[in-house]
């Protein structure tokens, strides 16, 4: 080693001995020793996320610890610390992969070996080190990787889901809902098994897309509430809160619920808290459930749109780029694909999770970093993918009219309103004909005499066949 690459390291100690360390980093060894023995590339690392929830893990618990004999000065140094953390000032500071120990430990101690650096650096002028602010001693107070790291995990989803899921999941269905309000009045015909049904209008059909949204919003609400806002802190190692003040727990739910405006709440057994991870998996079912229902309204959008002209042609999709490098005057639709391709990925991460959730093994789950970082993917890919397929896509759709109006009149599945009169036997006839003859369904009734035309015009009426009969009531 030469003597000007000895001049960029320090010597950094913990449990298992000396390690060297970049001198400008803020971290110490148990770091170093992570970045050592887990390689994997920058796309890999442990989501930021995570690290500031973990610092707002730290922040809060320094603060509660003036009331156990920490001194001012130190806590006051860790809250800032941590704070500049959570403001993303020290980012270049977290290197490690989330491919590491089941519980998180290395991360944790990462978050406390850089909080106590920056600190030391701060009060005593010297970068890392253990005085006076220790990673353990003082940063990790009362805590365990295996009750922070968890209650990082439901933070992070937490205000993932607040601040980016749910406002773009608010605008695709905003704009869901004004398509079926504006649409009300063009009739189309519909589709099941992939053939020609009876009339609806699109805009019901839009009805049922924003509906689905509104049910994905409820699950995800509903999973946060009573699935993420609860927290493990407070049981520090094996649930039993060995080494932490008796109101920890509670106490530090109520002080990241300030911190954050999320109600956190303090799970009532830590027992679990810690062992499995339920709630996780649960909030990670409504992201596949979202997932489900974006990749049916965009493969239904891309139906619709297919053509222009050998497909169905019913809606316009915007014109967002070109579509091929060979054939000139391409457009594809390119934000539906973008959008089914997300939502594959989700369901693959909840997969993975799945596993994640089952490796709960007698008082501990050591999948906590894989399970949170494919729950925050998830969440990042569709909340990323909503906005952008609302603003591309769905914002500029607009109807052809005269496509719909054509493939409605054309369609045979009209002859359902003479079912009533003439029975479906009957029915069936005149919509076998029409086919066999290439004719229209009024013709084949002409010419199958089993209606004149005037009595054909008044059943087979489109407008009338987009709900039940008002004036037939079911009777017992």
């Amino acid at each position: 080693m030469t003597e000007a690459h000895q001049e960029k390291l320090r010597q950094e100690s913990d449990s298992i001995g000396p390690i060297s360390v970049p001198a400008a980093a803020y971290w110490g060894a148990q770091t170093q020793r992570s970045l050592e023995n887990f390689s994997f590339s920058a796309a890999e690392h442990m989501p930021m996320p995570i690290i500031r929830a973990l610092a707002h893990i730290k922040a809060a618990a320094a603060d509660l610890h003036r009331q156990h004999g920490l001194e001012d000065r130190l806590a006051n140094a860790i809250a800032a610390a941590a704070d500049d953390i959570i403001a993303g000032q020290f980012d270049d500071q977290f290197p490690l992969a989330i491919w590491q120990t089941g519980s998180g430990t290395q991360s944790n101690m990462n978050v406390n070996e850089v909080i106590a650096g920056i600190a030391n650096e701060r009060l005593a002028g010297t970068r890392g080190g253990k005085q006076p602010v220790h990673p353990n001693d003082h940063v990790n107070q009362s805590q365990s990787s295996n009750d922070s790291f968890p209650t990082a995990l439901h933070i992070a989803a937490a205000l993932a889901c607040r601040d980016a899921l749910l406002p773009s999941l608010d605008q695709m269905h905003a704009e869901l809902t004004d398509k079926a309000q504006r649409w009300a009045a063009i009739i189309k015909i519909g589709r099941t098994h992939l053939q020609d049904a009876t009339p609806l209008t699109l805009g019901q059909e839009f009805s049922g897309y924003a509906d689905q949204l509104a049910q994905c919003r409820a699950r995800l609400e509903y999973s946060l509430t009573h699935d993420i806002a609860p927290l493990a802190q407070g049981g520090t190692a094996v649930g039993t809160g060995l080494n932490a003040p008796a109101d920890f727990g509670p106490a530090m739910a109520k002080a990241l619920h300030q911190r954050t405006g999320f109600p956190f709440t303090s799970a009532p057994n830590k027992f679990s808290a810690l062992a499995a991870h339920d709630g996780l998996m649960a909030l990670s079912g409504s992201l596949a459930v979202l997932a489900a229902a974006l990749m049916k309204i965009a493969n239904d959008i891309r139906l619709l749109g297919s053509g222009p002209r050998a497909g169905l042609g019913e809606l316009d999709l915007p014109a967002n780029e070109p579509g091929s490098s060979i054939m000139p005057g391409k457009v594809n639709p390119t934000q539906c694909e973008m959008l089914t391709m997300v939502a594959a990925q989700v369901i693959g991460n909840h997969q993975a999770v799945t596993v994640g959730a089952m490796q709960g093994h007698l008082e501990l789950n050591v999948f906590k970093p894989m399970i949170g970082a494919n729950i925050l993917r998830s969440i990042d890919l569709m909340a990323r993918g909503m906005a952008g397929f609302t603003q591309h896509c769905l914002s500029g759709l607009a109807p052809n009219e005269a496509r719909i109006a054509e493939l409605m009149k054309r369609s045979l599945m009209l002859v359902t309103a003479l079912a009533p009169a003439i029975g479906y036997d009957q029915a069936a006839k005149i919509a076998k004909y029409a086919h066999d003859h290439n004719l229209s369904l009024k013709q084949a009734a002409l010419d199958l005499k089993a209606m004149d035309a005037e009595t054909f015009d008044k059943w087979v009426v489109p407008a009338h066949m987009l709900g039940p009969e008002p004036n037939s009531p079911v009777t017992n």
